[in-house]
């Protein structure tokens, strides 16, 4: 993903180099930039919107796997004093 995203900055820079004396195509280059910066930034945006709720969703796991832990541990301390 970051290659890919260096690539495009890098493509983007070498055709506005390209085309530095053409007003009408410095005007397309930077359009194009921002249409792609804009999609990357989406893109950017959707992956960390899922890394953070699979990062919820194993917190939540590890909350209940604790707390059913901590049962089993109370529930055996009360049987053992018990005896």
């Amino acid at each position: 993903m970051e290659k890919f995203a260096i690539g495009v900055a890098l493509g983007a820079l070498g055709g506005a180099l390209l085309v530095t004396n053409n007003y009408k195509m410095r005007t397309l280059v930077k359009k194009s930039q921002e249409e792609v910066q804009t999609k990357l930034d989406e893109m950017l945006d959707e992956k960390i919107q899922a890394m953070e709720e699979k990062a919820e969703t194993v917190t939540e796991k590890v909350k209940d796997s604790v707390s059913s832990t901590v049962e089993e541990v109370k529930d055996k301390v009360k049987k053992t004093t018990k005896k």
